[in-house]
C-alpha cells in the first residue's frame, strides 16, 4: 500500500520535464504567432497605405482628364444655352419626375420644387442640379435660338459621385439625337449613342452630316444605368455652324465666353 503511494507521488515528479517542455514549446508558438501576427498588421497597413496613394493618384488623374474635356468642350460654341435663348418645348418632352413624398412638400414647397426641364441648359452640374424624368425612357426637345448645322453634341453628367450609393444609376445611357423640321414636323436622326459612366463626366459625341438646318433638337433617353425610378439629365450642350439666315443672338459670343 505504501508502495503504490510512492510510486503516485513519484510518477508527475518524472513527467515534470515533458510538462516544462510542453510549456515551453507552447510559450515559443505564442511568440511566433505574436510575432506573425504583428508582421501581417504591417503588411496590412503597409497595403492600407498603397491603396489610399492610388486611389489619390487615380482621383487625381480622373479630375485632370475630366478638367482638360470640360475646357475642350468650353472651347466649342453651345447653342443650347438658355442665357442666349434657347428653351425647352414642353409639349414635346417628357414630364418632371415627381417622388411620393411630393404631398409633405404643399408645406414646404421650397425646399421641394423639381428642377425644371431648362435646367439641362444651364452650366451648372452640382449634385442634384439635374431635370429628372420617371423610368429610364424618355425625351426632351430643346429650341435653339437658330437654326444650325448640328455637328456635335456634350452631355456633361455631375462628378460629385458617391460610388459607395451607386449615384451613377440615374445617369443616362443609351440615347439617339434627332433633328425635327418644324414645319413638317419631320424627323431626321443625328445619332445613336451611349454615355458611358466609367468615362470622364464630359463626352461629345460627333452627329452625323446632314446637310441640313435645324431648329428644334430631340433627345430621346433609352435607357440608364440602372435606376428603375427615374434618370437625370445635367447639362446638354449643342455645337455646330449657324447658316447664312440664322439669326445669331447679340450676347450669343459673351455668353459662351463667360462659360470659359
Amino acid at each position: 500500500m505504501g508502495q503504490e503511494r510512492q510510486e503516485q507521488k513519484v510518477l508527475p515528479e518524472q513527467c515534470l520535464p515533458e510538462v516544462v517542455a510542453t510549456r515551453n514549446r507552447l510559450a515559443g508558438l505564442q511568440d511566433q504567432n505574436a510575432k506573425m501576427l504583428q508582421e501581417y498588421r504591417e503588411v496590412v497597413a503597409l497595403l492600407t497605405d498603397k491603396i489610399s496613394t492610388l486611389k489619390k493618384e487615380l482621383q487625381d488623374t480622373r479630375d485632370t482628364v475630366s478638367i482638360n474635356c470640360f475646357k475642350k468642350s468650353q472651347q466649342m460654341l453651345d447653342w443650347a444655352l438658355k442665357s442666349t435663348g434657347a428653351t425647352i418645348d414642353l409639349e414635346r418632352s417628357s414630364e418632371t419626375y415627381t417622388w411620393d413624398g411630393m404631398r409633405l412638400c404643399r408645406l414646404f414647397w421650397l425646399l421641394c420644387t423639381p428642377n425644371t426641364p431648362d435646367t439641362i441648359l444651364q452650366p451648372d452640374v452640382s449634385l442634384g442640379n439635374c431635370w429628372a424624368f420617371q423610368g429610364s425612357r424618355g425625351q426632351v426637345v430643346i429650341r435653339l435660338p437658330a437654326k444650325i448645322r448640328a455637328a456635335m453634341v456634350t452631355i456633361i453628367h455631375t462628378s460629385e459621385m458617391d460610388s459607395e450609393l451607386g449615384k451613377f444609376s440615374s445617369a443616362p445611357r443609351d440615347f439617339t439625337i434627332s433633328g425635327v423640321d418644324e414645319e413638317k414636323e419631320t424627323e431626321t436622326l443625328l445619332g445613336t449613342f451611349t454615355y458611358a459612366v466609367q468615362k470622364e463626366p464630359v463626352q461629345t459625341f460627333p452627329l452625323q452630316e446632314i446637310p441640313r438646318a435645324f431648329q428644334f433638337i430631340k433627345i430621346v433617353i433609352h435607357s440608364n444605368w440602372g435606376n428603375p425610378e427615374y434618370t437625370c439629365i445635367y447639362w446638354v450642350q449643342m455645337h455646330g455652324r449657324g447658316t447664312a439666315t440664322s439669326h445669331w443672338p447679340e450676347d450669343m459670343s459673351s455668353a459662351n465666353k463667360n462659360k470659359k
